[in-house]
């Protein structure tokens, strides 16, 4: 067994796997509740008496077509897109769909029926409804259900402009919602927001994991409220100015992302695409490595340059080492040539990693790549309404609305017409862990853990230089360390961690890596649960024991560019 110390607590209870588990839902849970909650709110605190949606509705009814068709058409595709909207009402109301809805008359409104050949291509109308809500049933006008969704639309709609007062895009906001359900508090859509963009989930990125954290801190209440209005405030101030929120860098000084995210350079290539010289003081060893999203806030990257030495950071999207996407950006002061990528090379795409799949996915579905893998998964109930609702239509609209989802989740088709969530042993696959590394754990754990770790492959190859450097192995100060991905990356390279002081503050994480560690390592691990705990001392203590850190690496926690000064200057 491999040396090591703690100073965690020992004392915590582990969860082991259950398939008795409940799983996490992420699905909207809708509420039925006359008391106004805080999205009811306006900023005086006073509940509004009229929802915008009403009045949207009776614009649309003003026009001449029944209420049914038009809350029907909101259910379906909402109401962000006006044009996309009338085209399906009057889709509708051709077909005859007040009768599908309603046998009430509403003024404007005359009942029509509805060929039965045509109920298949109206079945995907019932998407969030049971198979007991198809045919055969009537809807009265004053249906309970319509004031429901009356209401979550009315909710969701304040929620919307809350999110885009703070500088979220539109559709950001929408999907978060989604995800949470309509009734979710605004710091955990913000939140939730905040975790896509961890994982390279958006294309349109304007806030980071740690900013949503502190704002997320106390309860919704005075002082949550008075700081999102004057970040409202500020985000206004920004677009009036032209400036609006943005992933580069400052106005001065922009970050731009490159199309495509190569980095320096891809095993494909002989040659790095860019010739680097470093300033004096930044030359390794020791060496540091330190990863964020790439798409961070406006001036982030700036920000983080100069704490570096302003050295530019490497971005590089995972799917040209793996068959899922993970968009990062690296600054390190690693040599940039003679890399090398890690034998076997991994799959590109998920028929190369998972075979099985091939015999079930659609050939609508132009999926070959997956998204970038997240922690929340999508619910039985999504699943088992896309199977019913195929089966029961092959409506080429249906069809773009299930690939949205499976983008969304990242399902895969286990069977006609049937999909399901990646198993996490199938995420360790993609993201270059060895099988059973998270096993042992909840599975919500696991999948938590896995979305937020490095993608092995691609850390690999960029700390592939240090093999020859080393030959007699490294020590390691390893900051938010999580599950290893840096750790595990090493190994694989063949380099021996003589030490690894591991800083980790997520109980699970720890022990998921203490069990890799022990099966695989016969180096000293040392762990460490409080960040706070590091100080400038306890360094000092560090590099005198164990005379120096080979390398420095961690992830985007925020706290790391300081204990990085703190070791080079100890060192």
């Amino acid at each position: 067994m491999a040396d090591r110390d703690s100073d965690g607590d020992d004392n915590v209870k582990f969860e082991w796997e259950s398939d008795g588990e409940p799983e996490p839902s992420s699905a909207p849970a809708f509420r039925n509740s006359d008391a106004p909650g805080p999205s009811t709110l306006d900023a005086n605190e006073r509940a509004n008496e009229e929802a915008p949606s009403t009045a949207l509705i009776e614009e649309y009814v003003a026009m001449g077509f029944p209420k049914e068709i038009v809350v029907k058409g909101m259910k379906e595709i909402g109401h962000s897109d006006p044009d996309a909207l009338l085209e399906l009402i009057l889709t509708y109301q051709a077909l005859g769909a007040d009768d599908a809805v309603g046998n009430c008359s509403t003024s404007g409104c005359a009942p029509q029926s509805v060929e039965e050949e045509d109920d298949d291509d109206l079945d995907f109308e019932h998407w969030d409804g049971d198979d007991d809500d198809v045919g055969g049933r009537e809807t009265n006008c004053d249906d309970p259900g319509d004031e429901d969704f009356l209401r979550e639309m009315s909710q969701k709609d304040k929620k919307i402009n809350l999110l885009v007062d703070m500088g979220f895009p539109e559709d950001e906001a929408n999907i978060a919602i989604k995800r949470c359900g309509v009734d979710a508090e605004l710091c955990v859509l913000v939140d939730s927001i905040s975790a896509s963009l961890v994982a390279g989930d958006f294309n349109s990125r304007n806030i980071s994991n740690h900013q949503v954290t502190d704002r997320c801190f106390d309860s919704f209440g005075g002082r949550k409220k008075a700081r999102l209005m004057e970040e409202s405030k500020k985000r206004r101030m920004q677009y009036a100015q032209g400036s609006g929120p943005s992933f580069a860098g400052s106005h001065d000084e922009p970050t731009r992302i490159p199309d495509p995210m190569v980095g320096f350079n891809l095993p494909s290539d002989r040659q790095p695409s860019v010739i680097r010289t470093l300033p004096e003081q930044a030359i390794g060893p020791p060496f540091f490595y330190f990863q964020n999203v790439a798409r961070a806030p406006r001036g982030a990257w700036t920000t983080i340059s100069k704490k570096f030495y302003d050295i530019q950071p490497e971005f590089v999207d995972s799917k040209y080492f793996c068959a899922a996407s993970r968009e990062s950006g690296y600054i390190h002061n690693l040599p940039i040539e003679n890399r090398e990528a890690l034998l076997p090379f991994p799959p590109k795409t998920v028929f190369d990693a998972f075979p099985h799949y091939k015999k079930w996915w659609p050939s609508w579905d132009p999926r070959r790549q997956l998204n970038c893998l997240q922690a929340s998964v999508a619910t039985a109930k999504l699943t088992d309404q896309i199977q019913r609702t195929l089966a029961r239509s092959g409506n080429p609209s249906v069809q773009k609305h299930v690939v949205d989802e499976c983008k969304t989740w990242d399902l895969v088709w286990v069977g006609k017409n049937k999909v399901a969530q990646l198993e996490p042993d199938e995420m360790e696959s993609l993201l270059g862990f060895p099988r059973d590394h998270t096993r042992g754990v909840v599975k919500s754990e696991r999948y938590k853990s896995l979305a937020n770790s490095f993608q092995v492959d691609t850390v690999a190859y960029h700390l592939s230089v240090l093999r020859d450097m080393f030959p007699n192995g490294v020590n390691v100060l390893s900051l938010s360390t999580g599950i290893g991905g840096g750790e595990v990356a090493l190994h694989r390279l063949g380099i021996r961690m003589r030490t690894v002081v591991s800083v980790e503050e997520g109980e699970t994480n720890r022990r998921i890596f203490e069990g890799w560690w022990d099966q695989t390592q016969t180096g000293k691990l040392v762990q460490i649960a409080n960040l706070k705990s590091l100080t400038n001392e306890r360094i000092a203590s560090l590099v005198g024991r164990f005379r120096r850190f080979d390398l420095v690496i961690g992830g985007s926690q925020g706290h790391e560019n300081s204990e990085h000064d703190k070791v080079k200057r100890g060192s």
